[in-house]
């Protein structure tokens, strides 16, 4: 009776995890046929910036306390970086820096809210944006903290309680994070936000909150994050900075749209650890050809954990995640520092303890939108087949303001070993929406006009191969392109065991869990072993 009883109870476990795969796709179905879905007209909406009066983006701390405050990964679960400013930015044309000696780093932490009985100081920077042009206006940040929470190491899937400051003036209120879980093959984060391309927008507020309902327990930002550099150093703001600006002497940036951001996002960052990576709207050029600052200055990066050494590439893991955050905008040619530490970087993961790889940088290798079409192409080129060959799972990207999602894809090819490359730059940023796509009649952007001064050289040249053979656009939706629409939205990755993983799409005008796409990503490592330069035909894997 007992035997019959569990047999009973297997098969309707069976079935109803056969009946839950049926109503949502999984990437074993595919390659499936391109998808549209038709712009909505009344979404057009103006995406307006938050203004400096707006309460959520004021000051709302006095002299030295801290705020901005924010949580970050280091590479394991047993440590992570608490971020925070002090002090007030300056800007205009006489500004003296703040010293930031003056103002210790401490964070007080523990298991407990009372007492938070360990403690971690680290260090402190200010950075200046300088501009060596007449009226134009200078800025130096509050002073910025980061410290690194490794006493005794912390323990996984644990809730820590901390404040942060200088004891002898000000420490903040006490907040709370829990930490990654152990890695391993059945451990993972519950929840991981993904969005890119934000900026500070009531659209962007929207994107936030229907986020935040869906309780993430980590957050990738896949580049572009404030877009201070959308206005004038006097605050004068535009949708289209070289529209409206073209004569200034140097790209000019409103650097307090950084506070204000910080500001904004402290509710959710000063629980939830978040993940960033540059995109192009964090380059700031300013005197002494200085790009990056803010971006390297204001987020706390694992760099050294990972042994990048650099702020715009670095690795950590998450549970059985292995997270790799590329560089679009430093050299990654094979004989560049960042694709000498990625190969090493990728031949150092364990695949039986973080079975899943997963990539993310700002430039989308796959999009079919005619904004930024195959402006990474020279990235793609030297990149790709090294991924490739250790098994990328997912790439996720931004840059362009629509979601795309892709089959799996190499080289432009439909393979079953290639990454589903997820392309989520409709974080609800000011700019305009991505709506022209590259195959409809008349859109094929010249390919001169295609390469980014920034990311390198002109690689993207006519297909020589595949249905666009001869051709620098495909006629029609490609083959690699799954699924596309232009929306507002974030996407929520919700890893189930080493071999499956729900991906979900969430637009901001629906119902906050209401899905606007979903697939369940299936990893198959038996059929796509982890050999450099072995490349399988769809219907030999399958």
């Amino acid at each position: 009776m007992a035997s019959t009883l569990c047999r009973l109870i297997g098969v309707l476990i069976l079935v109803n995890f056969a009946a839950l795969h049926a109503r949502i796709p999984t990437t074993l179905d595919g390659p499936f046929p391109p998808v549209t879905v038709p712009f909505d007209q009344s979404l057009r909406g103006k995406a307006v910036d938050l203004p400096d009066t707006d309460p959520r983006v004021r000051r709302r701390v006095k002299g030295f306390e801290p705020e901005q405050i924010s949580v970050a990964l280091s590479f394991s679960f047993d440590s992570v970086w608490i971020s925070w400013i002090t002090g007030e930015f300056q800007i205009g044309y006489y500004i003296k820096p703040l010293n930031p000696k003056t103002v210790s780093s401490v964070v007080r932490y523990g298991t407990l809210r009372y007492p938070l009985s360990h403690k971690a100081t680290g260090d402190s920077i200010v950075y200046n944006q300088l501009y060596p042009f007449q009226g134009l206006q200078n800025y130096t940040s509050g002073i910025i903290h980061h410290v690194r929470l490794t006493e005794n190491g912390l323990k996984p899937s644990t809730r820590y309680y901390y404040r942060c400051g200088d004891p002898a003036i000000a420490m903040s209120n006490i907040y709370s994070f829990t930490t990654m879980p152990v890695s391993g093959p059945r451990s993972y984060p519950s929840k991981i936000g993904i969005i890119g391309d934000l900026g500070l927008t009531y659209n962007s507020t929207t994107t936030i909150n229907h986020l935040i309902s869906n309780k993430p327990d980590l957050m990738l930002l896949v580049g572009d994050i404030t877009y201070a550099n959308q206005y004038l150093t006097n605050g004068t703001g535009s949708d289209c900075y070289t529209c409206s600006f073209p004569q200034t002497p140097i790209h000019e940036t409103y650097q307090p749209r950084w506070d204000y951001w910080g500001r904004f996002m402290q509710n959710l960052v000063s629980k939830v650890p978040m993940m960033v990576i540059e995109g192009n709207h964090e380059i700031e050029e300013q005197a002494e050809g200085k790009k990056f600052v803010a971006y390297s200055s204001r987020f706390a990066f694992p760099s050294s954990e990972s042994r990048s050494g650099s702020t715009f590439y670095y690795s950590y893991n998450a549970g059985g995640i292995h997270f790799i955050m590329l560089g679009a905008y430093a050299a990654y040619n094979k004989s560049a520092h960042q694709y000498k530490w990625l190969e090493r970087d990728l031949a150092e993961v364990d695949r039986s303890i973080t079975p899943w790889l997963i990539a993310a940088w700002h430039p989308p290798w796959y999009s079919s939108y005619k904004a930024h079409y195959r402006e990474v192409e020279c990235m793609r080129q030297e990149m790709e087949e090294l991924l490739y060959s250790y098994g990328v799972d997912i790439v996720f990207t931004g840059h362009v303001h629509a979601y795309e999602r892709s089959n799996r894809v190499y080289n432009y090819t439909l393979d079953p070993c290639g990454p589903v490359h997820i392309m989520v730059g409709d974080g609800g940023n000011r700019e305009k929406m991505a709506i022209e796509h590259a195959d409809a009649p008349g859109t094929c952007p010249e390919p001169s006009t295609t390469p980014d001064r920034f990311m390198g050289g002109f690689c993207a040249t006519n297909f020589t191969f595949g249905p666009a053979a001869g051709k620098f656009c495909w006629d029609r939706q490609p083959d690699y392109s799954a699924f596309r629409e232009s929306s507002f939205g974030h996407g929520i990755l919700e890893v189930k065991n080493e071999t499956w993983a729900l991906w979900t799409w969430y637009r901001n005008q629906d119902a906050r869990y209401k899905s606007g796409d979903q697939i369940y990503i299936v990893r198959q490592p038996d059929k796509c072993p982890n050999l450099p330069g072995k490349t399988k035909l769809w219907s030999a894997a399958r």
